[in-house]
């Protein structure tokens, strides 16, 4: 027997991200829903290189654990994002619940995309850095280049621009791709 639809339509915009099918690649930011086209092979090669080393690192340290998109995070009630990369430590594992992870996560990775590249550099990031994500990492898939920012006294401090390489002060290593 079909589930019966439901007669009370939704009254936030998180409510109908939440009724939105399972894979469906959006994104609640600041309040709006940003649809986006699937990533382009340039991305997911970097992606796969960077989650595939880190992965081991985490794994190898016994650190926490290592999540790729799509994953809904879930900020607070106006930011729901699908970040590229996620590092949870193992002190914050409560976070992470069946549907998703509910909180800031220790550290994030976002691989631009010419669709959604504007929103990595300005709203998410502004999203993370109010929300208590202690590292975030943005990845010209292209360039290599990387630009990181670390919290500080609840700010985000620029980190020394690189090329090919993360250095992350959170896991005290470089992550090589």
């Amino acid at each position: 027997m079909p589930k019966p639809i439901s007669t009370i339509p939704p009254r936030t915009m998180m409510e109908v991200f939440e009724y939105l099918p399972e894979g469906t690649l959006v994104q609640l930011i600041e309040n709006i829903l940003i649809m986006s086209p699937a990533p382009t092979t340039n991305h997911q090669r970097m992606l796969a290189k960077i989650y595939k080393v880190m992965a081991i690192f985490v794994d190898d340290h016994d650190l926490g654990e290592v999540w790729i998109s799509p994953l809904d995070v879930y900020l607070d009630d106006e930011n729901a994002f699908q970040p590229d990369i996620i590092f949870i430590s193992k002190a914050r594992q409560s976070i992470v619940k069946k549907k998703g992870i509910y909180g800031a996560q220790d550290l994030v990775i976002e691989i631009l995309s010419p669709s959604t590249g504007k929103y990595d550099r300005r709203q998410k990031k502004d999203v993370y850095e109010r929300c208590g994500v202690q590292e975030y990492w943005i990845i010209d898939p292209y360039e290599k280049s990387v630009q990181g920012f670390q919290l500080v006294n609840n700010k985000y401090k620029a980190l020394a621009q690189t090329e090919g390489f993360i250095r992350s002060g959170l896991l005290q290593t470089e992550f090589h791709f």
